[in-house]
């Protein structure tokens, strides 16, 4: 007797064992060009640790992401794990009952509060979300071109307009290549990303959502007369020239700085032939604290429907985690990681934009949270200012009167 029984015991070892074995999690993204990294790097360093679990990343095409996702999610069909895009997307699913709590996850301790900021109820008691990466903005500068012109990078706002006006002087490169025609790089690479050294990052931001500042207090004025000063640099024709054409002025090596988010640096790196350096938003005057734009990208959720809960969250957990940070980290050179231990990068060029952080004070779009939720669109409207400045048809006073007559039409603290 003693064989069929344990025969049998055996067989319904194996067949729970083959069973946990077969359990697959999918993860939902708009990620899609980072297919490769997921399928090569980062899936199989998990599945080495956790053999019973086989992952599958998913993406939609950017532009469909946030309809698709939401399609499934009410059809019952979604993946286990979604990226979560920052803010408003995500609150909005999680307000819905889409995405799980993750408030309690002990790896949430690894996270800073501007990390988790973007992926929290507004007052910051429930996180739905583990941080993954951000995006870090400054400047991005042809190193041969510095070299040959026998500059350095700048680090007041007197020694960034003395290069621009050597850069300019010396005639053969474009000092600042950047347009106006697509508008939002005029304010996502120019007032947000200079904006944080004048009303002083988190402070300011926070001021604004809660009232206790105006967008025509001086220091929400100023980043505006900065941008009006950059027109002179920007080149022939700056008024028509489109995203692409800038990042073609900057990579043919024909313009010398290129205000730039670190998502540039392996499109840059692959096109580019001569050396590349970047400094971060020169400060006001010398001795200032410095702030840098440390934007929230992605993170990643639980589906609170998923039938793989528990494999879900051994996931979920390992992206918390340092392992994690590093993988990623160097496989999207200028996709930083938002965990608070340290990660070794390796690419020179986003190490630098890394290093800004253990000096500068980072902080994040300040239209990104609450204050763009209404009509007027506070993140839209700033586009148009921005580049309305920098084309010189808008004052920088006008521009914050009309920013701050918006926002108060519809948002309370502002009235």
């Amino acid at each position: 007797m003693k064989t069929p029984i344990s025969l049998a015991l055996a067989g319904m070892l194996l067949s729970g064992t083959a069973a946990w074995a077969e359990t697959t999690i999918t993860i939902e993204s708009w990620r899609n060009d980072d297919l490769t990294v997921w399928q090569q790097q980062i899936i199989p360093a998990f599945e080495k640790a956790h053999p019973d679990i086989k992952v599958v990343f998913a993406p939609s095409a950017p532009t469909e992401y946030n309809a698709a996702l939401n399609s499934k999610l009410d059809a019952g069909t979604a993946g286990d794990l979604i990226t979560c895009r920052p803010f408003d997307a995500s609150l909005g699913l999680y307000q819905k009952g889409k995405l799980a709590d993750l408030s309690d996850m002990a790896v949430m301790k690894n996270f800073s509060d501007v990390a988790k900021a973007a992926w929290q109820t507004d007052d910051g008691k429930h996180t739905f979300c583990v941080p993954m990466a951000s995006v870090i903005h400054g400047f991005i500068y042809n190193a041969d071109a510095f070299k040959e012109l026998g500059l350095t990078p700048p680090k007041t706002v007197d020694a960034f307009y003395a290069d621009l006006d050597k850069i300019k002087k010396d005639g053969s490169y474009i000092p600042l290549a950047m347009g106006t025609h697509d508008q939002w790089e005029a304010a996502t690479m120019g007032y947000e990303n200079i904006g944080p050294n004048y009303w002083q990052g988190e402070a300011g931001r926070k001021a604004i959502i809660d009232g206790s500042q105006k967008l025509t207090d001086p220091q929400w004025v100023e980043p505006f007369k900065q941008l009006a000063k950059w027109a002179p640099y920007m080149g022939d024709g700056f008024k028509a020239q489109t995203y692409p054409d800038s990042q073609n002025l900057f990579t043919l090596g024909r313009a010398a700085i290129y205000p730039a988010g670190s998502w540039e640096i392996s499109g840059f790196e692959a096109n580019a032939d001569f050396k590349m350096g970047a400094f971060p938003p020169p400060v006001p005057k010398a001795g200032d604290q410095c702030y840098i734009s440390d934007q929230p990208d992605h993170a990643m959720g639980l589906n609170a429907a998923s039938k793989h809960k528990e494999a879900a969250m051994t996931f979920l957990k390992w992206v918390g985690s340092q392992q994690f940070a590093e993988i990623y980290g160097n496989a999207l050179p200028g996709f930083f990681p938002l965990t608070s231990e340290k990660v070794t990068i390796k690419d020179p060029l986003a190490n630098e934009f890394l290093s800004w952080r253990q000096g500068c004070k980072s902080t994040m779009r300040y239209t990104y949270q609450i204050l763009s939720r209404g009509t007027p669109n506070l993140e839209n409207a700033l586009w148009a200012a921005s580049a309305n400045v920098i084309n010189g048809t808008e004052t920088p006073e006008a521009a914050a009167e009309k920013l701050q007559k918006d926002l108060a039409s519809w948002y309370k603290p502002q009235q």
